[in-house]
């Protein structure tokens, strides 16, 4: 199964970390108030971070040094060529 690390902008501005098998499904999830408690007071605006191609496990270890960067260092993560999001051509 092909497991997603994804970063998330949410409404007050924060970065929020997370894993799925299915991204599209787990937004709406937050956005809807079934997913993180995260969101609780907070509404997920966009996701601005993707990296595919993880197993459970190497998702779950990505998430946390992903979750242990400061706020400047995920920006950087966000603009950089690692983001599937960042090679979209419109």
């Amino acid at each position: 199964m092909n497991w997603q690390v994804y970063i998330i902008l949410c409404s007050d501005n924060t970065l929020y970390t997370g894993i799925t098998t299915d991204l599209q499904r787990r937004f709406c999830q937050h956005a809807s108030g079934r997913g993180a408690k995260y969101f609780r007071g907070r509404h997920p605006v966009r996701v601005v971070f993707k990296e595919s191609g993880h197993t459970r496990s190497t998702a779950g270890t990505r998430e946390l040094e992903i979750k242990d960067l400061a706020r400047a260092e995920k920006l950087t993560l966000i603009s950089s060529e690692v983001n599937e999001l960042s090679r979209i051509s419109l």
